[in-house]
């Protein structure tokens, strides 16, 4: 259970949001949606436990969220609006620096199924650099896939994504929903979602 309790925010003199209550059971999504500078992105970096809220407090499964917690870093998979790829590195390399970075520990043909499913497998060995923009953004759905975290917090997930690749990230939260994850999803996009499992939080 994800759970804010009066959370607000600022940036600078700029109050973004304030009185904010969350609750986002086992199974269940959020997506937040809002205009720009709204605070999608400042609300997921706070549930994440990576910035600090103006007031309030953030609980996982009870605890509250401490800036950069540990215990809550093997829970949770923040994914940025941008992919965190390096151009020099392959698909698969990028891939695993992903999962290591976030504490993961998995083998390499699990890494390679998860790049199967998002339809890599025969780009796996090329660097980023040579990678468009949704095939790059497919990386980011492939750490999904092979990860093990319960609370998923997703900027624009959907950026860059063909109609392919929507339909894999509409399948790929559904089973993690159906396995009893949580998603926060900040996006402009409509998301291919249960209607029993979702609702919407507007900023702004």
């Amino acid at each position: 259970m994800l759970e804010a309790h009066d959370l607000a925010a600022r940036r600078g003199s700029l109050l973004l949001f304030e009185g904010l209550p969350i609750r986002v059971p086992a199974g269940q999504a959020l997506v937040v949606r809002g205009r720009n500078g709204s605070g999608k992105t400042t609300l997921l970096r706070i549930l994440a436990g990576l910035s600090l809220p103006a007031a309030g407090r953030v609980t996982w499964n009870g605890r509250d969220v401490a800036r950069h917690d540990a215990s809550l870093r093997a829970d949770v998979c923040f994914a940025g609006h941008l992919p965190a790829l390096k151009d020099e590195l392959t698909a698969s390399e990028n891939l695993h620096a992903l999962v290591a970075l976030a504490g993961g520990h998995t083998d390499r043909p699990a890494l390679r199924r998860a790049l199967v499913e998002v339809g890599l497998d025969t780009r796996r060995n090329l660097p980023a650099r040579a990678l468009s923009q949704g095939q790059r953004r497919r990386i980011a759905l492939a750490r999904l896939s092979v990860g093990r975290q319960r609370l998923w917090l997703l900027d624009e997930p959907a950026t860059a994504l063909d109609a392919d690749g929507l339909t894999l990230l509409a399948a790929l939260v559904a089973r993690h929903l159906a396995q009893g994850g949580t998603l926060v999803a900040a996006t402009h996009q409509p998301l291919a979602l249960p209607a029993d499992r979702v609702r919407v939080l507007e900023l702004g």
